[in-house]
């Protein structure tokens, strides 16, 4: 029997998408893929019946909720996460007196449609991807919670965010904590000393980098060396020049195939970043360097003394590992990012990163109440002081962050123009390592773009239909 791999859940996600909005398969070819997935025959069996059942509305909650003294709520957190959210029930406990009782598990999808084909779902839960919690509210599995949290949402989130937690214009989700990957690091320390000024839009960008590589430095460290998933950081520029190019509609097209990967929106978004990545003394250590080093290593060259390059692409994530090497470097002041630059106005401030995503399925007193504890400024604190995440609520105090990185950071998060989860995260696995194998081809031989883009192209038409 194929054994579970978490990275199949992209792969089941896709599949859950296409029986649910297409006529494409059946249930026998469902249950075949499911178990090709790695899902034993009893788990895609709960996963079909997951996909088969209830309307369009959700779960009703104009009436009068069933009071309750306790909840069950069903997550994959472990380590931080989970004390945060230990913490945070214990809060919610001495308010209400309502009981969380928690269960942990690293399968969650298979626990998951489990519990949702037995007719016993837990009162609230982690969704483990953005597509199954989008599925299970269009199913009418979810509960609404426009009529005890839209309010809320209209005041404490932007509108992209507002949009992020909803599926046709009902919000079905409160989001605990999120990060961002438009975040370029470099140091304020270094370019103020040779009189470098952060760029705003994308010619700047590439302006900054031709005047620092003709005094005969390097702009840039890359590297996109991941194991066997090497690849995902040059994935991680093109998803965020794509959005910012061609905005969220496109983007949506794009990892769902509904443009193909030879379309010029692709095509652009993939020479922008060849501009980086075989920009004329742009990259130190060339395009060897980029290929062989981890992306972690890759992170320090602008903050070595001297610094070997003077900017840096990749999530907010990278202070930690900036931190840790160089512990004794001041946030704002020898290591800062700047917003990644925009392309087109239109779509100024639009970002990708990552987002948890946490839904109720049962209408009682207890989610109602736990939801709404959830998505305010007090709960979302938790998370932030124990540093395992930004929140996406305006409302939180920012000196609750660290450092002003950090802050700047969350703002970056609450004020975007829109948000999306990195699109090769959200493409079935084949499709997604074939994305990041291109990524290595184009990096190597830029001047074969037409043939990389035709065999992803080729890649998507067998994946997507098969």
């Amino acid at each position: 029997m194929p054994t579970f791999d978490r990275r199949n859940r992209r792969d089941l996600d896709q599949l859950v998408e296409e029986y649910t909005t297409t006529s494409n398969i059946n249930r026998r070819q469902f249950l075949q893929r499911a178990t090709a997935a790695g899902l034993s025959i009893s788990a895609a069996a709960a996963l079909l019946e997951a996909c088969g059942g209830g309307g369009s509305t959700g779960v009703n909650s104009g009436g009068s909720p069933v009071a309750v003294t306790s909840i069950d709520a069903l997550t994959e957190w472990s380590g931080n996460e989970l004390d945060a959210f230990n913490t945070i029930s214990a809060m919610f406990k001495t308010k209400t007196g309502i009981s969380v009782k928690n269960e942990t598990t690293r399968d969650l999808l298979t626990v998951l449609t489990n519990r949702v084909r037995a007719n016993n779902p837990p009162d609230v839960a982690g969704m483990p991807s953005v597509t199954l919690f989008q599925q299970l509210a269009m199913q009418g599995k979810l509960l609404q919670l426009d009529s005890f949290l839209g309010s809320v949402y209209q005041q404490d989130y932007a509108p992209a965010w507002q949009q992020f937690a909803s599926v046709n214009s009902h919000i079905y989700a409160v989001l605990p904590k999120a990060n961002s990957k438009g975040t370029i690091w470099y140091s304020p320390k270094q370019f103020q000393a040779n009189g470098y000024t952060v760029p705003t839009d994308w010619n700047g960008l590439i302006a900054l980098s031709n005047k620092i590589a003709g005094q005969g430095k390097f702009p840039w460290s890359l590297g996109v060396e991941s194991s066997g998933s090497s690849g995902w950081p040059g994935a991680d520029w093109i998803d965020q020049i794509f959005i910012n190019l061609n905005g969220p509609d496109m983007y949506d097209k794009w990892y769902k195939h509904q443009i193909p990967w030879t379309d010029a929106s692709v095509k652009n978004a993939f020479q922008m970043f060849g501009q980086i990545a075989n920009g004329n003394h742009y990259i130190n250590g060339g395009v060897q360097y980029i290929l062989s080093t981890n992306f972690k290593d890759a992170s320090y060259l602008p903050f070595d003394t001297p610094p070997k390059a003077y900017m840096f692409y990749l999530g907010d994530f990278t202070a930690g590992f900036i931190t840790a090497q160089f512990p004794n470097l001041k946030a704002g002041t020898d290591y800062d990012f700047f917003p990644f630059p925009t392309i087109n106005s239109q779509f100024a401030g639009a970002d990708t990163g990552g987002a948890d995503i946490f839904s109720a399925f049962k209408d009682n007193t207890g989610t109602r109440q736990f939801m709404q504890f959830m998505a305010s400024a007090e709960a979302q604190a938790v998370w932030v002081k124990g540093q395992v995440g930004s929140s996406v609520n305006k409302s939180l105090d920012l000196n609750l962050y660290p450092n002003p990185v950090a802050r700047r950071s969350a703002m970056q998060l609450t004020t975007a123009s829109s948000f999306r989860i990195g699109a090769d995260d959200l493409m079935p696995t084949a499709m997604e390592n074939a994305f990041w194998a291109g990524v290595l081809n184009y990096i190597q031989h830029p001047s074969q773009l037409d043939s990389i883009l035709s065999g992803l192209e080729t890649t998507a038409m067998q994946t997507y239909t098969s």
